[in-house]
This record gives C-alpha cells, structure tokens and sequence, in this order.
C-alpha cells in the first residue's frame, strides 16, 4: 500500500481556488447579456457602459454573430491635496449561434446609454407544400 505524504494531500487544497480561473476571468471580462424573441426578430442586448461606438464591430459568419470591442475608460480626479487617477482597458468578444429562421444579412445594431442592441429579424416562415410525385411503370 502506497501512503500519501502530507504534501499529497497539502498540494490539492492549495491549487482549489485556482481550478475554475480562466473561467471566472471570462465572465469577469466578457459583457453582460440578454436575449429574448418575438415573432418578428431575435433581440439581443449587452451592457457596454464606456465603450465608444468605434471600438465595437458586430460581425456574422456561417451562422454565428460575434461581438467585439475594446473598452477604455480613463478618469481622473484632482483636489487641493489629492490626486486619483484610474484606467480600464480591456477586450472583449461574445458569440450567439443564429437560428435557422434568423435573416443574417438584416441585422441591425444601436448604441444608447451604454447599452448595444442588436436585432436579427426573422425570415417568414413559408408554409410547407406538397409535391406529388409521379411514379412512372417501368
């Protein structure tokens, strides 16, 4: 029987709140959302407070609409006896699979009050039709 020594079992303990890391740090990073639907459209919206229209790109490719942007906020204070200063930089990218009945090259995006709203209208639904189908004697 092989013991464990006690920086066995040390080891394990010590590198637990680093397992789920990467994780935490992309949802740190990445912006909050929020989707919803209607007959007309899927809706999306995400919360981008500081981020300039220019640094965000709304793409679609093969069927999946990714977001991206840059933020950069910078603030500065001053007083008599004080000075504080502080920066924020960060990228960010978010990806939604677009269903089969959302009409891609029709997406529309605006920005307002630090919130980006995206809309993806929705393609009408054609009713099915039946095609009879000729059996030939042969």
């Amino acid at each position: 029987m092989i013991e464990k020594s006690p920086l066995g079992q040390f080891w394990p303990s010590l590198s637990e709140p680093f397992r789920h890391l990467g994780t935490r740090l992309a949802e740190f990073v990445s912006p909050a959302s929020e989707a919803s639907s209607d007959d007309a459209a899927y809706h999306i919206k995400l919360e981008l407070p500081g981020v300039e229209e220019d640094d965000i790109h709304v793409t679609v490719d093969d069927g999946v609409m990714t977001i991206r942007g840059e933020k950069k906020v910078t603030r500065e204070d001053k007083g008599e006896t004080w000075y504080f200063s502080e920066r924020q930089y960060g990228s960010f990218s978010r990806s939604f699979r677009l269903p089969a009945d959302a009409h891609a090259d029709k997406v529309s995006a605006a920005l307002k009050d630090g919130v980006l709203e995206v809309s993806v209208p929705r393609k009408a639904i054609e009713a099915p039709t039946e095609k009879r189908i000729p059996i030939s004697r042969g």
